[in-house]
């Protein structure tokens, strides 16, 4: 009877730890457009979760300026921002800029003080003196992050440095369905024209070779929404095509894009041929609202025009759950998707 107890004990005791560790959750949170002058409740919500990470994808102030005083007193304003401090005591900060930190609405390569924000980005963001972004041009990077056995890899991209001018709408050409406001851009036709510069190309391609389970593309600005006539991936259709064909090239398991700047939230769902769905969960609004949302076929969640964060609930199980979050500073939960990683995964 003794001997039956100790092996009912024992199951009981792997019982639980088997558990323990399905119940383990990694939480992810992310947001973007946050005016460094504004009261940022959402920060201090997103400090209350204590999530793993944070992940800044832009416009975290807005600079808007050629004087490089004005840019670092706006991110002290930031800094000064109870919330931001509750926010950067309570988990790992990980940031990437926009056009309005980086320099100036909608603006790209030819800024001519990028060289000097990036060392205020950097130093603000404390990034380590030995990482490669001092050394190389942009900020782009990657971080990885183990869970047991498992790898979450940040991939992390800068779609300022190198990013061409873009294409104005003509006055000459009528506004068709489905737009129902004036369009600022074109989509380029050209493909010698580029988003990323082949520099970051590259060193994605060797980024998306590494091991990881779980692949968490941060871009300022939306990769998987339709053309809109305002500014993301899409006005670069080509480099869109390109990121696909470099996923399908390297076998690269586990993408899941982020991205902010459009001032509402939602969840953005592309399927192409020969590669798993590419989701992309955009969080635009922690302080910032829009009037509107633009036409958008691939959204599958959404918009929310309220402020808000965004986060990603990953549950460790036997094929770990990916939750998609979309809070409102209201704490309430929007928007709620649920997929397993296994749907991340190339079927041959």
């Amino acid at each position: 009877m003794q001997k039956i107890c100790l092996i009912l004990f024992g199951l009981l005791i792997l019982s639980s730890a088997q558990s323990q560790k399905e119940n383990k959750e990694t939480i992810i949170a992310f947001g973007s457009c946050g005016q460094e002058a504004k009261p940022q409740p959402a920060l201090a919500m997103a400090a209350s979760w204590k999530p793993d990470f944070f992940v800044f994808l832009g416009d975290n102030v807005y600079g808007d300026t050629y004087n490089m005083d004005t840019l670092k007193m706006k991110y002290q304003k930031l800094a000064n921002q109870s919330s931001f401090q509750k926010l950067k005591s309570s988990t790992k900060l990980i940031a990437t800029w926009d056009d309005h930190d980086y320099g100036w609405n909608d603006i790209g390569r030819h800024y001519a003080k990028k060289e000097a924000s990036k060392t205020i980005f950097l130093n603000f963001w404390e990034e380590p003196k030995e990482s490669p972004r001092w050394s190389r041009e942009g900020i782009y990077t990657s971080y990885y992050h183990k869970v047991d056995s498992k790898i979450i890899q940040f991939i992390v991209l800068d779609t300022r440095t190198f990013r061409d001018d873009l294409i104005p709408y003509p006055d000459s050409i009528p506004i068709k369905r489905p737009f129902f406001y004036q369009l600022d851009y074109l989509p380029h036709t050209s493909k010698d024209s580029t988003l990323l510069g082949e520099e970051q190309w590259k060193w994605l391609e060797q980024e998306l070779k590494e091991p990881a389970d779980i692949r968490i593309v941060c871009t300022s600005t939306q990769f998987g929404a339709a053309y809109n006539g305002y500014e993301a991936w899409a006005n670069f259709p080509h480099e869109q095509e390109r990121m696909v064909q470099l996923i399908q090239k390297t076998k690269a398991s586990g993408v899941l894009f982020i991205s902010g700047d459009v001032h509402y939230g939602e969840i953005s769902k592309r399927v192409y041929p020969g590669l798993y769905p590419l989701y992309d969960v955009t969080s635009s609004g922690i302080t910032s609202t829009w009037m509107f949302a633009t036409p958008n076929q691939y959204r599958i969640e959404g918009p929310i025009m309220d402020n808000h964060i965004a986060r990603l609930r990953i549950q460790w199980s036997k094929d770990p759950l990916i939750i998609m979050e979309i809070v409102d500073i209201h704490q309430n939960v929007r928007v709620e998707y649920t997929i397993p990683l296994s749907e991340l995964n190339f079927k041959n």
